[in-house]
């Protein structure tokens, strides 16, 4: 990966410990499911989605371009609906 040490980098620095993403194929088109872990997701988004660093800017930029999401422009929280650990 081009930017695996940036991404890593950028994922540290926000309190990220886990991410992980997978394309799920539905009949109205794929949907990216994302999965991420941190002591504190609300605070480890804010920063990301209000940091300067350079490879967080790409990234949200990158992802406004391919899933019309805009971090920067603000976003609720989901709302968690399951959390099953065997």
């Amino acid at each position: 990966m081009e930017r695996r040490d940036d991404h890593t980098a950028s994922r540290v620095r926000h309190g990220i410990t886990r991410e992980s993403v997978w394309i799920q194929s539905t009949p109205n088109g794929d949907v990216a499911v994302v999965l991420i872990e941190s002591t504190d997701i609300p605070a480890a988004l804010l920063d990301l989605a209000t940091s300067q660093e350079p490879f967080d800017v790409w990234f949200r930029d990158h992802l406004l371009a391919v899933h019309g999401i805009d971090l920067a422009g603000g976003m609720a929280m989901p709302e968690p609906v399951l959390d099953f650990r065997g």
